[in-house]
């Protein structure tokens, strides 16, 4: 995974942990693996990646099973799309909107690029 400086390393290793969760490659109650685990994968300090998954437990899109390391919590996909569709529509749409603006970008245009793109 590369890495990028806008963010904190741990806070992106979440996102990516969010990312597989929305792809479907963890379910609800499906074991993650586990912390060294997912430190090797990203090639981190295993010390990052405890503080990701203390973050997704806090957020409730995880939880430790004493023992039997950590599972995705019922309904994790739900609440990753929720808070990232905020996200979407408090943050980002505005900075593009505002681009549009800037660069005469009209709706109409803008329905043709994404029909070029193949965007639903």
């Amino acid at each position: 995974m590369m890495f990028t400086n806008d963010k904190a390393i741990y806070i992106q290793m979440a996102d990516r942990l969010c990312d597989e969760i929305l792809a479907g490659t963890y379910r609800d109650d499906d074991r993650i693996p586990s912390v060294r685990e997912y430190a090797v994968m990203l090639q981190v300090n295993a010390n990052t990646a405890v503080k990701a998954y203390d973050e997704l437990a806090r957020e409730n899109i995880i939880y430790n099973k004493r023992g039997l390391g950590y599972f995705v919590s019922a309904g994790a996909r739900e609440r990753i799309l929720e808070e990232r569709r905020r996200d979407f529509r408090e943050n980002r749409l505005p900075e593009f909107l505002r681009q549009m603006r800037l660069l005469g970008i009209k709706k109409a245009e803008m329905g043709q690029m994404l029909d070029q793109l193949d965007v639903e």
